[in-house]
This record gives C-alpha cells, structure tokens and sequence, in this order.
C-alpha cells in the first residue's frame, strides 16, 4: 500500500463519503442504526472516521440511502483497505488518536511549535530526554515505543515521496536545553542538517516580534493529495489533541500560519541562528562575576 493511501486516510475518507450519502438520502444516524440494530454512536463514529467499518456495513448503509451494488462497490473497496493495519500498528497501546496515520497520508504539514522540536525533527536522545521529562508516569519500554515510533515516522522526510514539511519554531523551544547541553546541541545540528532538504523549510519566530498570531498554542496543518480528502488541523494538547476539520477552522489555523511564518526569521538566517547557538547556546552563558552553577 502506498503511503498517501494509508488506513486512517481511507478511514476518513470512507466516512466524509457514507455521510454525504446518509445527508442527499435524507436519513438520520438515528434511523440507520435502528436498521442496523446498532448504537448511533457506532454510526456517528464511522461517519467521522474513529471506527472501522466492515464492508457489510458499507453494504447495508449504501443499500438504505438508495444506492446500487454496483454504485456501492467503490466505497466498499475503500473498507476493505481501511481495515488494514500500518506500519504503527504495533505501537498503538502508547498513540493517542489517529494523528500518525494522517502524518503518513500527507503530502504537505505546516506546524507551529512554541515548546519543542517537533517529532519528525528529533533526535533519539531529544525525543527520549522529552518523552520522559512530559510523562514521568509511564513505564521505560513505553518511553522506548514511543522514541521508536518518533523515528520511524521520520523516513517522511527522506522517502521516495517525501512529505512537504515548513515548521516555524518559537525561539524558546531554542534556548531550552532538554537532556542537557550534549543532547540539545546534538539536536540542534539536527535541525541544521534537516533543513538542507529540498522539501524542509524551517524559520525561527524570535522572541523580538512579542505577541504574535500563534499565541494560542502548538498547531499542525495536514493536507493530503487527493481531493476527497479536506485539510485537518491538529491542535496538541496533554490528553492527545484535537482535529478540527469545518471550513471556519481551516480558515483561522490557515491565517494564523500565515501571519506566523510572515512574522518568522527568514529560513537562511534562521539556519544560520540555531547553527551558531548549538556552537554557542545561550543556557551556558553566566553574566561576569555570576556565582551561578
């Protein structure tokens, strides 16, 4: 399977299309699932894309909103491939929600970061130091799944198809030395190198501009190549995150970015800034005459 036809894109795009025809048929969730003899909740739930449907359903949903065998045949082919399991499969007991599968459908992501690097960026001992910093509560093999998971999505970048990434980076996310001096000037010549690639655009937002557009909060823009799949924006937070999807959202997460990256260093200068601190950085600094440790 191709990675821009993954199972949660499928997913996705399964529901969008089972809920257009439950809307032009005129029928509620409500009364499918009474045919059904499910819950609404199962209904709603596949309609959004957060439950796999079995191509049974597909069958028995598209037969009540009127349409043929052989019109339903597409969409059922679409459930078969949604069932399928990615690559991240294994690690699904440490991913909240379905963000990976999208990551690996998109063929372009712009992402805002206030507090780290973002995960398609890091090194093994950035993620591992952060991971452990943000969730003293779980267990080493979790941190160790969850770094794995981190570093494998990364061959986005480097692959025959690679995603197109532009990542605009609040300049504190620079100056904090997470796992101590050797692992972030490690990764800040990650970042570097990273930004070398031709479909990698990378700019620092410096604390100089004050307040900003992205003062809200870490967001990320995925848009995937096909037309029968709408742009998501995923807002992180600590239970995971939220995808938002209406057109008023797009909208405000696309304007933001604009003003953000507009308002950013340009990415040659920015470079040229984290190349220098991971040289020189700033958490070493001591005033003279500083009785600091």
């Amino acid at each position: 399977m191709s990675e821009r036809r993954g199972p949660t894109i499928r997913r996705r795009r399964l529901g969008n299309e089972l809920r257009r025809h439950r809307d032009a048929a005129g029928i509620t969730i409500e009364a499918v699932a009474e045919k059904l003899e499910c819950s609404a909740s199962k209904i709603s739930r596949i309609e959004t894309g957060h439950t796999t449907a079995s191509p049974r359903d597909v069958r028995d949903m598209l037969l009540i909103y009127g349409l043929s065998a052989a019109e339903s045949e597409e969409l059922v082919q679409i459930a078969r491939e949604a069932r399928q399991k990615g690559w991240w499969h294994p690690y699904s007991k440490v991913l909240a929600g379905s963000y990976v599968g999208l990551e690996s459908a998109a063929n372009s992501m712009r992402t805002y970061e206030q507090q780290v690097v973002p995960g398609l960026l890091e090194t093994e001992a950035y993620a591992s130091a952060m991971i452990r910093a943000a969730r003293p509560d779980i267990e080493p093999d979790q941190v160790t799944q969850r770094v794995r998971v981190r570093i494998n999505r990364q061959s986005l970048l480097t692959q025959e198809d690679p995603v197109d990434l532009w990542v605009v980076l609040d300049e504190a996310v620079l100056h904090r030395p997470v796992g101590g001096d050797a692992v972030m000037r490690g990764q800040l010549r990650r970042l570097v190198e990273v930004a070398e690639l031709p479909n990698v655009t990378l700019q620092i937002l410096p604390f100089a501009v004050g307040a900003h557009a992205g003062m809200d909060g870490t967001f990320t823009i995925l848009s995937f190549p096909e037309a029968g799949d709408p742009d998501v924006v995923y807002a992180e937070n600590a239970t995971g995150g939220l995808f938002l999807e209406k057109s008023d959202e797009l909208q405000k997460y696309n304007f933001i970015f604009d003003h953000i990256r507009a308002a950013a260093t340009r990415p040659e200068d920015s470079i040229a800034q984290i190349a220098e601190l991971a040289e020189e950085p700033l958490w070493n600094w001591r005033p003279r005459g500083s009785m600091g440790t």
